[in-house]
């Protein structure tokens, strides 16, 4: 049996017929910018248990560390800025660039179904630059227009900007640094992360922030905080409105993901049972490129860029 293919030309010509496209993102998306990957070359789960920091059990048992794990991926976050791949894909969030690289979309009034893993909040910033940038060129964005945009866009995987408080179970935003006075010793948190040192549960982020007074009031009562992402064993977010739009999709760009996480690694499998193409855009092969019709390999932050100027100039031929 022969492999994906990798004629971008073919592609492009079949991307350009689609009536229903959806687009899955992982970590290698955003690994142009800075931040590092889980499973590829030294990626994160080579140095750490994932389950000593990233599941419920992990939490209940030390939520110290848990937070010394994430808040510096947060803070990295924070400092990372989209690359051009973010930008590319951001930009097909416009009505008027839909409609000129995927003119025979079914519903050209709604952005393709956007699915991220990623929880470091760049697709979304990605997609506010690309709205004011076409308000700006004169495009017509009012509220409800910019409000699907973001609802298509779906973080599965939860945002470094969203908390949940373990005992009322108010979701807050935030988006200051450090969290808690104890993040800004990197050493401790250092330590912490390694299991070499406990960090109490006093010391950590909690519902009312720092200055809590004692109020057992919703959304200010004290609770301990915990990252509003989905840990491993944890139902990921919006998966209803995934499995109800991944029946109608007839495309399905996988990007930058090596299709090991369940339920995302489904996805290809759902689309391709349907009728419908995958294709694969990773720096190397993955696991999940038997499922594909089409793979390219290279950094995202070329390949794909390098995707939207095939279509543009298909379609403008």
């Amino acid at each position: 049996m022969s492999g994906p293919s990798s004629d971008l030309d073919t592609f492009c010509n079949i991307l350009s017929q689609c009536k229903c496209l959806a687009i899955l993102t992982g970590a290698g998306l955003s690994a142009g910018s800075g931040v590092p990957t889980y499973r590829g070359v030294n990626g994160q789960w080579t140095k750490i248990n994932p389950m000593d920091v990233v599941s419920l059990q992990a939490f209940t048992d030390n939520p110290g560390r848990v937070w010394a794990f994430f808040h510096p991926k947060r803070d990295a976050c924070i400092k990372a800025q989209p690359n051009a791949a973010h930008h590319a894909l951001a930009s097909l969030s416009i009505s008027s660039v839909r409609r000129k690289l995927l003119p025979n979309l079914i519903d050209q009034t709604k952005p393709p179904l956007y699915i991220t893993q990623n929880f470091d909040g760049l697709c979304r910033r990605a997609l506010d630059t690309a709205l004011d940038n076409a308000e700006k060129g004169g495009e017509i964005l009012d509220k409800d227009t910019r409000q699907a945009a973001h609802e298509r866009l779906i973080e599965i995987h939860g945002s470094c900007y969203r908390f949940l408080c373990t005992q009322c179970k108010a979701l807050k935003t935030r988006f200051d640094t450090p969290l808690a006075d104890i993040f800004a010793n990197v050493d401790v948190v250092e330590q912490a992360k390694n299991g070499e040192y406990t960090i109490t549960v006093d010391q950590l982020p909690r519902c009312g922030g720092s200055q809590w007074s004692g109020s057992n009031r919703y959304g200010q009562c004290g609770g301990l905080l915990r990252p509003a992402v989905t840990w491993f064993g944890e139902i990921p977010e919006g998966q209803g409105e995934v499995v109800r739009n991944l029946t109608k999709v007839d495309v399905l760009l996988v990007i930058g993901t090596t299709s090991l996480v369940h339920p995302a690694a489904s996805y290809a499998a759902t689309v391709k049972k349907n009728g419908g193409i995958v294709a694969v855009f990773n720096l190397g092969e993955t696991h999940g490129d038997d499922k594909a019709d089409f793979a390219f390999y290279g950094p995202c932050e070329e390949t794909i860029p390098n995707l939207l100027e095939c279509l543009a100039k298909l379609n403008a031929a």
